[in-house]
């Protein structure tokens, strides 16, 4: 008379669960998922995700790691590509290069990283404009107004 079937799809939908690498496990190789990560673990690899990944006090990474969201309070040792916020507690430790959108640093935490920081628009590269074709007006532009009303008072007299 009632049916399960709404269970199971919860259940069955992509990127709902939890993937934990427990402490005392070490993987080499690359990992990708749709879901969220739990690293407490060491990964020697690349590791890409859509959602969040959180490395543990004990976790290690060394390798890629890409994803939306990080919180890091283990190690980390390569690329990091965040596209949202990056979290680094007071036990993280950051080496190689970082790209995030956000970054937040907890007092404590050791970043010896390039690090660069992205909005997800892409930068103007015009290299060939003169500086006034660079610049708009806009009409409530306070210098441009007493530029014209300059050149007016010149005219009258």
């Amino acid at each position: 008379m009632f049916s399960d079937k709404k269970e199971k799809r919860i259940a069955a939908e992509p990127g709902s669960a939890q993937n934990r690498i427990n402490e005392g496990t070490k993987l080499k190789g690359d990992i990708t998922s749709t879901g969220f990560f739990r690293i407490d673990g060491i990964v020697e690899g690349n590791v890409k995700t859509p959602s969040k990944v959180v490395l543990g006090k004990t976790g290690v990474i060394i390798g890629t790691l890409t994803c939306e969201n990080a919180d890091i309070e283990g190690k980390f040792e390569g690329n990091l590509q965040v596209s949202g916020t990056l979290s680094l507690r007071s036990t993280a430790v950051i080496e190689g290069d970082v790209t995030v959108g956000k970054l937040a640093v907890e007092p404590g935490a050791t970043i010896n990283a390039s690090c660069v920081m992205q909005d997800g628009k892409p930068k103007n590269t015009t290299v060939n404009q003169s500086p006034s074709e660079n610049t708009k007006t806009h009409p409530f532009d306070r210098q441009q107004r007493l530029k014209k009303a300059a050149v007016g008072t010149d005219l009258d007299d």
